[in-house]
């Protein structure tokens, strides 16, 4: 064979013949291959290693890079910390607040009025939402159906503003590294982890809009107001209540977190089912229409859910009564009025709501994909 001549002429009994093979067809130019092979498989089977064996240097050199790909583990670049947020989703979110509060803001006033109706002589005498509108209007003007508007828009653009940011950002970090969607569940769990991170920001603007809300003992005459604004109020409760006055409410608030939480988990649910039933992914951006429809399910779902604790916060955060705390509000109020007396003011606040929760998904949505959108083709 090739390989026996080439042995006998080189006569070098130090150099392995398995390497000598393989080396020569490697690395010396053409070769009887078939023969090589056969004798090369037939040395390997019989000697597989050979101590003190020299490799040629191609082989070498390829073994070394080989083993070195291999031993060095590679290097797991470095994540940015706030890679999932996003600006966008606040500008989104508060524009979508302060837009519905400024359309829908009579009824909101109409709502909290209706919830702390316990029956003192001090509290006007309303016999619907058409009657309290007409009566305000009657006795106050357009500035009395707006009483409260500041810290309403700041509480609703802020606090739409940061769920979405907030609930966007939870939301990415926990699909990073998973293949399929969340669950119902998992939305729910993030509502509400956004929900308690803003109410933490949010609650002295929520006690200083129902303070001024409630202004209607001094009528039509605005110098006999307690509160002259947004930033007086909050001057004085702080100055007369302390950080306690401020955050009137704020343990109602925190179970109202679900009121959120079971919205958002019903909006990411009914638009994931209705992508599904469409046979479209079920991430796909939907029409306007589409958005009203499943804003509005998820309003109304949330809302009959929740609504007692927002009586309970709306009694508390009340200038005109005081409470012990949060027992005491339930208790008395079950004991005076009974359950109706928790659902006082659902009307108008689900008349208020449904379409003000419209109006910030659809303009949330729509401003979002409109940012998103731009960031990525920039």
């Amino acid at each position: 064979m090739g390989g026996e001549k080439y042995f006998g002429r080189q006569g070098n009994s130090n150099i392995s013949p398995v390497l000598h093979v393989t080396g020569y067809g490697a690395c010396r130019g053409p070769v009887k291959g078939r023969a090589v092979l056969r004798l090369s498989a037939l040395l390997r089977s019989m000697n597989p290693a050979v101590p003190g064996a020299q490799r040629p240097a191609c082989t070498l050199a390829g073994s070394a890079a080989s083993s070195a790909i291999t031993s060095t583990p590679s290097a797991t670049p470095a994540r940015p910390l706030f890679r999932h947020v996003h600006y966008e989703n606040l500008v989104a979110g508060l524009s979508g607040g302060v837009i519905s509060t400024l359309v829908l803001h009579p009824l909101d006033l109409v709502k909290i009025r209706f919830a702390v109706n316990d029956g003192l002589e001090l509290r006007p005498k309303y016999n619907g939402i058409l009657h309290c509108l007409t009566t305000v209007w009657k006795q106050e003007g357009l500035r009395g159906l707006y009483q409260g508007v500041t810290p309403n828009v700041w509480g609703a653009g802020v606090s739409w503003g940061l769920y979405f940011f907030f609930y966007n950002a939870i939301k990415a970090y926990k699909t990073e590294d998973k293949l399929e969607r969340l669950g119902a569940a998992e939305h729910l769990v993030s509502a509400a982890e956004a929900g308690v991170m803003t109410l933490c920001i949010t609650n002295p603007i929520w006690v200083t809009k129902t303070r001024l809300v409630l202004q209607y003992e001094a009528g039509i005459d605005h110098s006999k107001r307690q509160y002259k604004g947004m930033l007086d109020a909050l001057t004085k409760i702080y100055k007369y209540e302390g950080i306690r006055g401020l955050y009137r409410g704020f343990v109602p608030g925190l179970f109202g977190t679900s009121h959120g939480a079971l919205q958002f988990m019903a909006y990411e649910e009914l638009k994931s089912k209705y992508n599904g039933y469409r046979n479209r992914q079920s991430d796909l951006k939907l029409n306007t229409l589409e958005y009203i429809t499943m804003a509005a399910f998820s309003k109304i779902f949330a809302v009959s859910a929740t609504y007692p604790y927002q009586v309970v916060r709306a009694r508390l955060q009340d200038q005109h009564n005081r409470y012990s705390g949060v027992i005491d509000v339930i208790c008395r109020t079950w004991r005076k009025e009974g359950l109706h007396g928790f659902y006082k003011g659902i009307i108008p606040n689900v008349i208020r709501v449904t379409p003000a929760c419209c109006i910030t998904f659809v303009v949330y949505e729509k401003v979002s994909q409109l940012l998103l959108g731009y960031k990525k083709v920039v």
